[in-house]
């Protein structure tokens, strides 16, 4: 859980405010889900949505990058 709180400090820690979950896909639902069980709890997904969703934008950047594909439409807003 350090690891991600040291992640979220430095990214700023959804000082952008919360987004509604109708903007969440897949992927971001995925991580506010792996967040809150590996934190017992104690992380509010919604407090760190900006926070989040650079996280995820990135590792869509990062996929589209090493492979030359996109991410489906299904998975990705």
């Amino acid at each position: 859980m350090d690891k991600l709180s040291g992640l979220a400090s430095k990214l700023g820690g959804g000082s952008k405010g919360n987004q509604s979950s109708g903007n969440e896909d897949y992927v971001d639902k995925g991580l506010d889900t792996a967040e809150g069980k590996l934190s017992g709890g104690k992380v509010d997904p919604a407090k760190m949505r900006s926070t989040n969703e650079k996280i995820t934008d990135t590792g869509r950047e990062q996929f589209e990058k090493a492979t030359g594909k996109n991410v489906p439409d299904k998975v990705s807003n």
